[in-house]
């Protein structure tokens, strides 16, 4: 994470302070504009990566930056070709040595409408960078972004180098650290899940090469990110890769498919979907996806919750950490969501719930009110979870978690689905519910989140949810414990889910001295060694109070 590198965190917050000083003073247009200098700086990079690796392989590589382009509006004219221009002045590379206005008009007129086009007129990227606009207005502050943004990836590269770690998510990276310099971050519900809990989140739930993983409300695409880099993982391990350490939370992690058969990558990326109500975080996370490696990500422009989102029973795993931003407009609820309710907290687990197919399991991040609430809509949830679904964990996180952007109390829910909304339960499909009781990360939890010694109790959950054990996980005193569904679903709890409903507190026995034996101790504090003859001439003072008390008791 960014709090580890000084020098990284100050290079990007002089990012942000010189679109705020150059008059772009919106944070998401900020993070935008950044994120399409950024794009164009990875695309460059991975272009040049991709043709190192063809030369060494022999294997065939046309690079995006061979030959000529022709802009969109001139093609099928006759004298089309004397507006071609040639693909290799589109490389970062090549325009960063232009005189800065040149370069601002260049990559204006030239570069980003490169960008917009190059995946051709039928993509979906295409279609939604149709209405992108690049909106840095001065010569200067491109010069100076482009300049600070080379110093970042220097800085990344040598940090991955020398970490022995996979080059890290720099556009989430930035994304984040932008968000942390702003106050309004959380007013829209735009902040990012930190990266050690989804990796948590994807170890808990094991994706696999051929499921089909959806986000329905995906942001900038950190969970099918998340899912991707695992699945990668486990490939390479299967495929004998030796030299994969863990990261600084713990996990053993690579974002390198260059190992994975053209099949199994075409079955990767066919098989990861987003959707998201803000355009703005479509576009992010599809060029997050792209800088990974994903030339084509099925990330769209969707209320997953209204009554034009149609899916249901299409997905092996969901994986989502939605905004819950309170209530919405009751008359355009999807009518298939059972949960009576405008409350986006249950709307989206009843929906999680719909998208599953059945035998497919969902891992996801709720308010902790969700676990305990007690109005009749909280409750319909609660038994939907616990008797249509198998409610495999409820791992409660510290509030500090979310920090800066929000204090709330959250939980990890995991659970697959059994029964279909419209089945007869003939048997309930929860048997026993293990909880956890997160004290730790591995950061900080106040507003700095800075790196801790160890993992907190991150790999701890990981392999204790593995191996969990009804017989032998029944210390109801300990961190981690296992609740039968009949305890939970019986009339004194209601199928409330908070773990401190059913956690035994331990409380220690202490003894204390005597009150005298304290009074004559903090006696000689105050005045050593003196007489009682002497104590009494103390006219006032803490001496005389204590002198009083010592009175009362006898």
């Amino acid at each position: 994470m960014l709090q580890n590198n000084p020098e990284l965190k100050s290079k990007i917050s002089q990012l942000w302070n010189k679109f705020w000083a150059g008059g772009i003073s919106n944070p998401l247009t900020a993070i935008e504009q950044i994120t399409y200098l950024l794009f164009m700086k990875r695309l460059d990079d991975l272009d040049q990566k991709k043709q190192a690796d063809a030369e060494w392989t022999g294997e065939p590589y046309t690079s995006k930056f061979e030959g000529l382009w022709i802009p969109p509006e001139f093609r099928g004219k006759e004298d089309e070709d004397k507006y071609a221009v040639d693909r290799h002045t589109l490389r970062w590379r090549e325009f960063k040595h232009m005189q800065a206005e040149e370069m601002l008009q260049h990559v204006q007129t030239r570069v980003f409408l490169f960008l917009k086009d190059m995946n051709g007129a039928t993509s979906n990227f295409t279609r939604h960078m149709e209405n992108a606009v690049f909106i840095i207005p001065k010569p200067a502050l491109l010069v100076e972004a482009v300049k600070t943004i080379d110093e970042i990836f220097e800085i990344m590269e040598k940090d991955s180098q020398e970490k022995g770690q996979a080059f890290q998510d720099i556009q989430g990276d930035v994304y984040e650290m932008l968000l942390s310099e702003i106050a309004t971050a959380g007013k829209n519900g735009q902040f990012r899940t930190p990266r050690h809990i989804i990796k948590l989140m994807a170890d808990l739930v094991r994706p696999q090469l051929g499921h089909r993983i959806a986000d329905p409300a995906c942001g900038s695409g950190g969970f099918l990110l998340g899912a991707y880099q695992y699945i990668v993982t486990e490939l390479a391990k299967k495929a004998g890769a030796k030299d994969l350490q863990p990261d600084e939370d713990g996990f053993v992690r690579t974002s390198v498919a260059a190992g994975l058969t053209e099949k199994a990558q075409a079955i990767l990326q066919a098989s990861l979907f987003g959707y998201d109500i803000d355009v703005t975080m479509v576009r992010l996370g599809l060029m997050n996806l792209m800088m990974h490696g994903i030339d084509e990500p099925n990330i769209d422009y969707k209320d997953t919750l209204s009554k034009s989102y149609l899916e249901e029973g299409e997905y092996d795993i969901v994986m989502a950490n939605p905004p819950f931003t309170g209530s919405i407009d009751k008359g355009d609820i999807n009518e298939n969501l059972t949960v009576a309710t405008t409350k986006t907290e249950l709307l989206f687990v009843d929906n999680f719930y719909r998208l599953l197919k059945k035998g497919g399991t969902a891992c996801v991040i709720v308010p902790q009110g969700v676990l305990f609430g007690s109005g009749k809509a909280f409750k319909a949830l609660r038994e939907i979870l616990v008797d249509r679904c198998d409610l495999k964990a409820v791992i409660t996180m510290p509030s500090g978690v979310f920090k800066p952007y929000a204090g709330v109390s959250t939980a990890i829910l995991l659970f697959t689905k059994v029964w279909g909304p419209k089945e007869k339960v003939t048997q309930a499909a929860t048997e026993h519910v293990w909880f956890y009781e997160m004290q730790a990360d591995g950061y900080s939890l106040d507003d700095k989140r800075s790196k801790q010694e160890g993992y907190g109790d991150l790999l701890d959950i990981v392999a204790r949810f593995h191996e969990r054990n009804t017989e032998k996980d029944i210390d109801r005193t300990a961190k981690w414990f296992m609740v039968p569904r009949a305890e939970i679903a019986d009339e004194k709890n209601g199928y409330d889910l908070s773990m401190s409903r059913y956690k035994k507190e331990v409380f220690e026995e202490v003894k204390y001295d005597a009150p005298g034996v304290i009074l004559k101790r903090l006696l000689k504090e105050e005045v050593g060694e003196v007489e009682d003859e002497s104590l009494g001439k103390v006219k006032s003072g803490i001496v005389r109070e204590l002198l009083g008390l010592r009175e009362m008791i006898g």
